[in-house]
């Protein structure tokens, strides 16, 4: 009877045993698909009798979007967008709506000269010299009849002792084209380094790879135009872009550093950080600023022996604290160029998932009638926000907004750029 009783305990543990291991048994993902589909049966990529050709749909290992050069991944969600202090040039462009961000990538830093000079190295090498005189940032942007910044138009962007900080002088259109490059750039280089292996040394004349006999040999990537790998690898990059006004607000705000518990967050932010002080309120670094920003009328940066914002004009990248997000001078350094056509009724016209105005949609140019001089409202304006090193703290607010012509640059405005993230968030760098 014990035997029996042993027995049945042991099969019924069996069963549990069996059942619990296939009630676990893992799901199919973007990053785990498994061998065969689950919809049909067939095994992915199965070879051919003779082993020439595959048959059926070849599925890459895919670990995840990988994190591009300086990219940090935001977290998307919801948010109040719009500005959030008193509205003292009595603009009303941007009042307070909820909208949902989806995830994406941003640059932790403003792109810099070093890396606008990078640029300007490959397209003189692959395109016309026309083209290249049009990615030329304009220099000219520093002088003023009345200061001596003469000395900037010659140094800021090719001396070494200013590549670390931000580029400025470039338009809109440029700064769109410089994420076109870059885009190019990456994936080109990705291609290189994730492109197909031969396991023979037949292409050695070809000049790819080492020439000692029998060793795999890398081949030319299988590369689509531009030397970019086929999207199906997972060994590519989507576009790099300016960040939409929601985006970069988002980011900016950084919300997700005042969460407690449970979609509840313990105040809002009129700047990139905690309070209404410009300067940091505990630790070893107490009463410094928190953004390089003109202090006052004819305040730059304080006094010789403590320069409490330590830049008279722009600063290195890296000479702020990063807001929660990880994001370095979101606030001051230079404005930022988004994506966004500006309009005053944006706020309005206004879809709460992703906005974005990239055109005149319902809210036409011809309304403005700047032919006739009653607006300054047309199709080529866009939108920058953020602040500068020539901005009171005001404008460091992430709802407040300004915009100039797509083609026009100052010394006070750059750039940094996005990128959308597709799928399950994934763990690789570059």
């Amino acid at each position: 009877m014990k035997k029996l009783l042993f027995s049945s305990t042991a099969v019924a543990l069996a069963l549990t045993l069996i059942l619990s291991g296939c009630s676990s048994k893992k799901k199919a993902s973007s990053i785990n698909p498994g061998r065969k589909s689950t919809a049909t049966g067939i095994t992915y990529g199965k070879k051919s009798k003779k082993g020439k050709e595959p048959e059926g749909l070849q599925v890459k290992d895919f670990k995840g979007q990988p994190a591009g050069p300086n990219l940090v991944f935001i977290e998307g969600g919801r948010f109040t967008m719009g500005t959030v202090e008193e509205d003292v040039t009595f603009s009303r462009d941007n009042l307070e709506r909820t909208v949902t961000v989806s995830s994406f990538y941003m640059d932790e830093t403003e792109i810099t000269n070093l890396h606008w000079m990078e640029y300007l190295h490959a397209i003189q090498k692959d395109s016309s010299q026309e083209f290249y005189e049009t990615a030329l940032p304009d220099t000219t942007v520093w002088l003023n009849k009345l200061s001596f910044n003469d000395q900037f138009t010659d140094q800021y962007l090719r001396y070494p002792g200013f590549r670390f900080y931000p580029v400025v002088g470039v338009s809109w259109v440029q700064a769109s084209d410089f994420c076109k490059w870059r885009t190019e750039a990456v994936n080109g280089e990705m291609a290189k380094r994730f492109g197909d292996k031969t396991k023979t040394a037949k292409n050695n004349a070809k000049g790819f790879g080492k020439k000692k006999k029998g060793e795999p040999v890398a081949e030319a990537p299988t590369a689509k135009t531009g030397g970019r790998l086929a999207i199906e690898s997972g060994n590519v990059l989507p576009a790099y872009r300016l960040p939409t006004e929601a985006e970069w607000e988002y980011a900016a705000k950084a919300m997700i550093g005042t969460q407690y518990m449970d979609e509840n967050q313990s105040n809002q932010r009129i700047y990139p950080w905690d309070g209404s002080s410009m300067r940091k309120n505990k630790g070893k670094q107490k009463g410094t600023m928190l953004a390089n920003f003109k202090r006052g009328r004819g305040d730059y940066a304080g006094i010789a022996g403590h320069q409490n914002d330590r830049g008279i004009i722009t600063m290195e990248v890296y000479e702020f604290p990063p807001n929660d997000f990880g994001l370095y001078n979101m606030g001051g350094n230079v404005n930022e160029w988004v994506y966004d056509l500006y309009r005053p009724n944006s706020f309005q016209d206004v879809n709460d998932l992703n906005p974005i105005r990239r055109n005149d949609f319902l809210d036409e140019e011809k309304m403005y009638d700047k032919k006739n001089f009653n607006s300054l409202i047309d199709n080529n304006l866009r939108v920058y926000k953020g602040g500068s090193w020539n901005d009171v703290a005001y404008w460091l607010s992430p709802g407040t907004r300004r915009y100039l012509d797509q083609d026009s640059s100052t010394a006070t405005i750059g750039f940094r750029c996005a990128m959308i993230a597709i799928g399950p968030k994934g763990k690789r760098k570059l």
